[in-house]
């Protein structure tokens, strides 16, 4: 297949093109316009270059790891997607879009599994719902990929961010009772390749996918796993991590307490197994500090 992804230049999008490569598989990775991709720019992309299939990551730093957005940004961003899963019906190109626990409000204290009713808290998972609702009634050839916490290696993500607070602050506190799964760029990039892989050939499973790492935590035990490794690194300010309540937290209003994911239908359909968390969490700490 000629594979096309969006958003190349993103933690995701460089782990997903480092990995193709590893395993000879090459994409058509388009720099995006100076505002970033918007409805125009994405018809015009398509009409001229017809892949067979598309990865959309365009708004991947928006999407899982930015700290606060403005509504605005996200409506055009909205806008923009509904019109690529048009565009893709129109071109008969495959769509593989990224999702997330966000869609959930986590009230469900046991893992979420496809069949789940959504019912989105923020502003984000809201939108995010709204994607997906357009990319089923307007692309029926489509992958939609729910991940659960995902943590890259960039300086402004969420893992980066809760590492420069490490170096700043004696006393972090993170919720004890806010559970979720872990998921790794570099695991996340696995499982979208592993998807493609299958895609091309031309198996019909198209639908909806959960994926997190394996072993669901807590976002303070998840915290103390960070910091042991991150201390290999560099001296860190924080001496105490304090248990707090997921009411309590700031983001409680938008952030699911609840948000661990089942995957056995990935491990059904596809194959694809969870891996550990914990396995990959060295390596990611190694590049976040080779490049800070």
């Amino acid at each position: 297949m000629r594979l096309m992804l969006l958003g190349g230049g993103s933690a995701l999008g460089r782990a997903l093109v480092h990995l193709g490569a590893e395993a000879d598989v090459s994409f058509l990775a388009p720099r995006p316009p100076e505002r970033g991709w918007d409805s125009a720019s994405l018809t015009r992309l398509l009409d001229e270059t017809r892949p067979d299939a598309l990865v959309n990551l365009a708004y991947y730093h928006d999407w899982f790891q930015a700290d606060t957005l403005d509504a605005e940004r996200l409506a055009n961003q909205e806008r923009a997607a509904e019109r690529l899963a048009e565009l893709c019906q129109h071109h008969r190109i495959i769509l593989l879009q990224p999702s997330s626990y966000r869609v959930f409000d986590g009230t469900r204290a046991t893992a979420y599994s496809e069949k789940d009713e959504p019912a989105p808290l923020g502003l984000r998972g809201q939108a995010l719902l709204r994607v997906e609702q357009s990319v089923r009634a307007l692309c029926p050839r489509h992958v939609l990929l729910r991940f659960g916490w995902l943590y890259d290696d960039t300086l402004d993500g969420v893992l980066g961010r809760f590492l420069l607070r490490a170096e700043r602050e004696s006393v972090l506190a993170l919720a004890d009772d806010r559970r979720g799964n872990p998921t790794l760029v570099d695991d996340a990039a696995r499982v979208m390749l592993a998807v493609l892989k299958q895609l091309d050939c031309q198996a019909p499973l198209w639908g909806t996918y959960h994926y997190g790492g394996h072993e669901a935590t807590t976002a303070l035990a998840f915290g103390q796993a960070v910091l042991g490794e991150a201390r290999v690194y560099r001296r860190l300010a924080v001496e105490d991590i304090q248990a707090l309540p997921h009411g309590a937290t700031p983001d409680a209003a938008e952030e699911p307490q609840h948000a661990v994911l089942s995957c056995r239908k990935i491990l059904n359909t596809f194959g694809i197994k969870p891996r550990a968390w914990r396995a990959g969490l060295p390596n990611l700490l190694d590049r976040y500090y080779r490049y800070v």
